[in-house]
């Protein structure tokens, strides 16, 4: 089906002001193909203070098969939301808002959104993101200097990852920090310029997760000064790092819970959810007794976390360690507990923290569902999120080996790994299914938070996405994660082509030294190419997102700005896709950029498209023109 409708979006094609404060008036544009009217008129509808606000649109011009309308939008509240009304000649009326068009009127979460917070560093949406798992990248020699924690049990870089526990948490291969240095250099040649590291903190597993303290660096991993060099090297190469804090929970070794447990009226008392007078009983994450939970209604945890001038949050971001922002882990339970919820309150106040310590970082949340709610510009930048990325395109693009694997309580499992979810294995899903995933999540995200919004293959916390990958197809996927809106994530490995049933047996110690192998040089080659795509193309990291085609086996879409546009054909099972002149203009000047797929333009304009699949391809088109601008 080709989709040639009205359009907008929230890039600079269509906005004036990507970051407008209260009281400003921003320009908003909309384009409208010649064969959809005649139009009779434009509106915009706005919301302010939940009651409805109405604006003329004027019609601007024409240009290459459209005309172009547009209104000015005042900015009346922190998110402000706002949909086009279109009245036809004959008096039908349609609606366009971020999921599309409708004969219905549409939902206020489902409008476009200006918003007025303070907007995210500029570098954030010229990012390419490498995920770290310290304990399995690179081992240096100075890890045979530390002995082996009390909880862990060491093994060799060259032993298979034990998926049951107790093996599964305490498993310790001793990657450090100046192991990473070492292959920061790796990093530069793949073409990655952000790098996120999972925690660093003192703990009493392999992942970390469960934190005795945040004040300083685990002594496994080579201490603070490790860190510091980390850092400054990185940015020596023109690569930012980010951390991973946990703000659900501690862990049960933490010096914070250890001055509470079994000491009512202890200082720390309120930083937990204590359930007994004696305090040795307490809310934990999932009832996992090892991640006490944290109170975010105590002030003095908010002080101590982050408010503080020498907060945790504060402290890492300072020199002399300067690290460029937090990924957050669990964020999206974090100060949610039954009937209580004080998440806005933590992540504004994190936000808050950040501009003011370092304005020019990064937050992110990890909220691996529908993460909408929490995502309205407020607090994160952008999230972890699997259901509007991930999980569809595991479902279109997987073929299930039928492999078994152990469970963590060393149960045999024979349905694929599909993020925790009862299903019995991985979706079927055709590529339009994706493309509605892909709408539907992230429909009531606004524009600006949406392009920070992480898109990996696989993490640390799921199965390697070539495990499952149907043949030919993991070009087809990371090409998708760099081409549309959204902060693209290379877990480390996947370069490599590293396969992993589950979340832990993707915790693969790197195979260092296979670089020159034929298949894992091809993947290599893949890798960078794709990534130097997503960094030589800015169009890709903030141009708008037009589809174009879409039926059960191929995507093709448009990225688009004034200065380029980029044409991307995506398909499972091959394509042979027919386009009118005006879905795609400027086709006749089309200048390849990766992939086998043929490119015709006929003498009336329309653009034929073809490729054996699976495939991914993409074109350079001139900019786009809008009348008057």
């Amino acid at each position: 089906m080709t989709l040639l409708t009205p359009h907008h979006d929230g890039s600079p094609l269509y906005v004036s002001d990507l970051a407008p404060e209260l009281g400003d008036v921003v320009t908003v544009r909309l384009r409208v193909p010649f064969d959809y009217g005649p139009l009779a008129a434009v509106r915009t509808r706005s919301n302010p203070d939940h009651e409805p606000e109405w604006t003329d649109a004027v019609r601007i011009g024409a240009a290459d098969g459209w005309e172009w309308w547009h209104a000015p939008v005042t900015v009346r509240n922190a998110r402000h939301g706002y949909r086009f009304m279109l009245q036809h000649a004959d008096g039908a009326v349609e609606w366009v808002n971020q999921t599309g068009i409708h004969r219905l009127e549409t939902l206020d979460a489902e409008d476009f959104a200006l918003v007025a917070h303070p907007a995210p560093p500029a570098w954030m949406n010229e990012s390419v993101m490498y995920q770290v798992f310290p304990d399995r990248f690179a081992r240096s020699a100075q890890a045979d200097e530390h002995p082996a924690p009390d909880w862990a049990i060491p093994v060799t870089w060259e032993t298979p990852v034990d998926p049951v526990l107790p093996g599964r948490s305490q498993q310790f291969y001793g990657g450090d920090i100046p192991g990473i240095i070492s292959k920061l250099d790796h990093m530069v040649t793949l073409g990655i310029n952000l790098l996120y590291l999972t925690p660093v903190f003192p703990a009493a597993s392999n992942h970390r997760y469960d934190a005795a303290s945040f004040d300083g660096i685990d002594p496994l991993l080579g201490g603070e000064a490790a860190y510091i060099q980390l850092v400054e090297e990185a940015h020596a190469r023109g690569i930012r790092v980010i951390g991973d804090l946990t703000s659900n929970h501690s862990g049960d070794r933490h010096e914070w819970f250890q001055a509470a447990l079994g000491n009512p009226g202890a200082v720390e008392e309120n930083y937990y959810y204590f359930t007994n007078d004696d305090n040795t009983e307490y809310e934990s994450w999932l009832g996992t007794p090892t991640l006490p939970k944290f109170n975010w209604e105590s002030e003095e945890l908010r002080e101590r976390f982050i408010s503080g001038e020498d907060s945790i949050v504060a402290k890492w971001l300072k020199p002399p360690y300067n690290a460029d922002g937090w990924r957050i882990d669990v964020a999206n339970m974090t100060g949610r507990l039954g009937d209580v919820d004080v998440n806005d309150e933590v992540r504004q106040l994190l936000r808050e923290t950040m501009l003011r310590v370092n304005p020019d970082t990064v937050l992110l949340g990890e909220s691996t569902n529908d993460a909408a709610s929490d995502l309205q510009g407020d607090g994160w930048h952008g999230a972890m999120t699997y259901p509007s990325f991930t999980r569809p395109l595991w479902g279109w693009l997987s073929e299930p080996n039928g492999e078994a694997y152990l469970t963590a309580q060393g149960d045999t499992v024979t349905e694929p790994w599909f993020f925790g979810q009862p299903i019995g294995g991985i979706p079927r899903y055709t590529a339009a299914d994706f493309v509605g995933a892909v709408v539907r999540f992230t429909g009531s995200i606004p524009w600006r938070v949406r392009l920070g919004n992480m898109q990996p293959l696989d993490t640390h916390d799921t199965a390697r996405f070539a495990t499952n990958a149907a043949p030919g197809t993991v070009p087809l996927a990371l090409g998708l994660s760099m081409a549309l809106p959204g902060l693209p994530v290379v877990f480390a490995g996947d370069e490599f082509g590293l396969t992993g049933i589950d979340g832990e047996m993707s915790r693969t110690p790197m195979p260092w030294g296979s670089e020159s192998e034929p298949a894992t040089a091809e993947v290599l080659s893949t890798y960078r190419s794709l990534i130097a795509l997503r960094r030589e193309h800015p169009v890709l990291g903030t141009g708008g997102l037009r589809w174009v085609h879409v039926d059960d086996e191929t995507i093709v879409f448009v990225r688009e700005s004034a200065e380029e546009s980029v044409l991307v054909l995506a398909t499972r099972g091959g394509a042979d896709v027919a386009l009118a002149a005006d879905a795609v203009a400027g086709a006749a000047a089309a200048a390849a950029l990766f992939g086998d797929a043929t490119i015709a333009v006929a003498s009336d304009g329309a653009v034929a498209l073809a490729a054996d699949g699976p495939a991914f391809a993409a074109w350079s088109l001139p900019g786009v023109v809008v009348p008057g601008a």
